[in-house]
């Protein structure tokens, strides 16, 4: 019998080359904006430029050119889900870094208030050991009956076609897309001598600003200059 893949989830993978010394100096800012924080604030949890003040890091001399390259893929990875770009507007919410130190996680959660969301490795050597990005379908229908997949010794067996969850392993110059709305947690970092560094980054999707006497936006939010603020 031939099983055939229905509705895919999209996840971009685009590897990088950055520039050595570009890295570095990146590096060196994320260190001066963590400052002597190290958590955030729970000691096990990673920490994370959201929730410190640092989520418009576009706006820094030292990473607007890179989030502006990584804006080109975003809308690359649009294309190639079919969106008619001259239809959409592409919005950057938000970017901000997360620091992860030996023994850190980032919990699972999803962006609600986000369309598209990106993740840009500033180091990591493939390995997984400074902690794995882990995504989870929205629902595993697979599995026929609930919390089958989940393992346990249950009578169904581990396969693609039932897979609880991904992992994927940071490596310097790795960016990845996935929709906003996707559960996700990064795991645990195993590697005492590797501080895990990374970029996340929020887009949202609009109509284009509607002209005078162009059809009114219908399948998007207006875009956001036409809104009023009450």
């Amino acid at each position: 019998m031939q099983i055939e893949p229905l509705f895919p989830v999209a996840l971009g993978r685009v590897q990088l080359s950055p520039d050595p010394l570009d890295t570095a100096l990146q590096l060196q800012a994320l260190h001066e904006l963590r400052g002597h924080a190290s958590s955030n604030p729970d000691p096990g949890c990673a920490w994370t430029g959201d929730l410190n003040g640092v989520w418009q890091l576009q706006r820094q001399p030292a990473f607007a050119p890179l989030i502006a390259g990584l804006t080109g893929h975003a809308e690359a990875f649009l294309q190639q889900l079919g969106f008619d770009l001259s239809r959409v507007a592409l919005h950057l919410q938000r970017c901000w870094p997360v620091l992860s130190e030996e023994g850190q996680v980032v919990g699972r959660h999803h962006h609600p208030n986000a369309h598209l969301s990106a993740i840009y490795y500033l180091n990591g050597d493939g390995s997984g050991r400074s902690g794995c990005l882990r995504l989870w379908p929205q629902r595993q229908v697979n599995e026929l009956v609930p919390g089958m997949a989940v393992g346990h010794e249950g009578p169904l067996a581990a396969s693609p076609w039932s897979a609880p969850w991904l992992d994927v392993a940071p490596q310097a110059g790795l960016l990845l897309l996935f929709p906003s709305c996707l559960d996700h947690a990064v795991l645990p970092n195993e590697d005492p001598d590797d501080l895990r560094c990374s970029l996340s980054i929020d887009f949202a999707l609009t109509a284009p600003v509607a002209r005078d006497g162009s059809s009114p936006p219908e399948y998007l939010a207006p875009h956001p200059s036409q809104w009023q603020e009450l």
